[in-house]
């Protein structure tokens, strides 16, 4: 079953977004950079940053000039199936949190990753699902302002930077209406 949108998809959007931002499509700034920057990886990430090209946009200009990851060339559900290759009890916590925040918010974009899930709204990302332990998936949320609470607990490397609590799950029946309220809540600060 395919959750998500394809990260060609994803870099298509980065593309218009570079496009966007400074009038020139990839093709050009690829050239730019082997006619301008630096050589190395170092320099010319400080090099686009020195040109206002930061984030997502970096991201795809670096994998254009460095090479693409071979995660990028593997279909997301496959991504996602090896997660959980080596902890199939596990699997059903997952697909009952993607089954219910799709309940609440169709529009949900999921994308497999190489070892988490990150889940966006139309904006950003807001949630990662990742099977951190052997016994344990850990739902984490980018709920800014919030202090660890309850079943909100801190997170730590879960994800990016940005993903600040994260609510731990051993089974598929952990994925209550309190969870719902907390992927709702975290949905509707990141829209």
């Amino acid at each position: 079953m395919s959750y998500q949108r394809s990260w060609r998809a994803m870099l298509d959007e980065y593309s218009r977004r570079l496009l966007q931002k400074t009038g020139e499509d990839v093709e050009r700034w690829n050239q730019r950079i082997l006619e301008e920057a630096p050589g190395d990886e170092p320099g010319v990430r400080a090099w686009l940053d020195e040109r206002g090209i930061h984030g997502y946009t970096q991201m795809l200009l670096i994998m254009e000039r460095f090479g693409y990851p071979d995660y990028l060339q593997t279909p997301d559900d496959e991504l996602i199936d090896n997660q959980y290759a080596d902890r199939p009890h596990l699997r059903p916590i997952f697909d009952q949190l993607i089954a219910r925040a799709r309940a609440v918010h169709p529009e949900i974009e999921v994308v497999g990753r190489k070892t988490y899930t990150p889940l966006y709204t139309p904006r950003r990302q807001f949630a990662v699902i990742k099977a951190t332990t052997k016994k344990r998936v850990d739902l984490g949320l980018r709920l800014d302002g919030h202090q660890p609470s309850g079943r909100l607990v801190q997170a730590k490397n879960l994800g990016n930077e940005t993903i600040n609590l994260r609510i731990p799950l051993e089974s598929a029946s952990d994925v209550d209406d309190e969870v719902d309220a907390y992927l709702d809540l975290a949905w509707n600060e990141n829209i």
